[in-house]
């Protein structure tokens, strides 16, 4: 089972590529969209609930082995990825979970809350991103981790913070968010989101 936590404030087409790619390439037989309930440095974010409604438009096109867990909800606060899992682990036990993570987040890892545990816990899917910088000496955050190899593409380079710099200023983000899911952001009014002029 692969993990693919994030904000997703908004999910876009690169989240979407990213897991089609894991669920076509790794040995998993489903992939799960988790969204931070709060994010870990009190970035902030739109509800937990429309980032959860907009995760399912995002992943309901990759069909039935794209789900969407809600259990960031359940444990509330601050995400911390090591209770993340535990909690999954814990209501999921014959289940193997790896984690998808960017390979400019790998030089992060060994910093996060738990670290080292949390690297005991799980296997890490490493996807790249065009545009990210990897250090070339850093390749595992713990060296006894299993990871698989950083596969031969890179994702584009889309972020939501672009995104919704976009959606506020009126511009145009046809064909960096799914249309179902850039629906549900105009009709909720998210983000500040201004129909772009015609």
């Amino acid at each position: 089972m692969a993990l693919y936590g994030g904000s997703f404030n908004p999910p876009h087409v690169a989240h979407q590529l990213v897991a089609l790619y894991v669920l076509e390439t790794q040995p998993v037989d489903e992939l799960w969209f988790v969204p931070t309930f709060q994010h870990a440095f009190d970035k902030p974010l739109t509800s937990f609930e429309d980032r959860l409604a907009m995760c399912e438009l995002a992943a309901a096109p990759l069909g039935p082995r794209a789900r969407v867990s809600a259990v960031e909800r359940e444990l509330g606060g601050k995400s911390r990825t090591l209770l993340t899992v535990g909690r999954l682990q814990a209501l999921e036990p014959d289940t193997s979970f790896s984690l998808v993570v960017g390979a400019d987040l790998l030089s992060e890892i060994d910093s996060w809350f738990g670290a080292a545990e949390l690297c005991q816990l799980v296997s890490f899917i490493v996807v790249g991103r065009q545009g990210a910088k990897q250090d070339p000496t850093k390749q595992d955050p713990v060296a006894s981790v299993p990871m698989t190899e950083e596969g031969p593409l890179a994702m584009p380079a889309v972020s939501s913070t672009h995104v919704r710099a976009a959606l506020a200023a009126g511009e145009s983000v046809t064909g960096l968010v799914s249309r179902a899911v850039l629906e549900y952001i105009y009709d909720r009014g998210l983000f500040g989101a201004r129909p772009p002029s015609r």
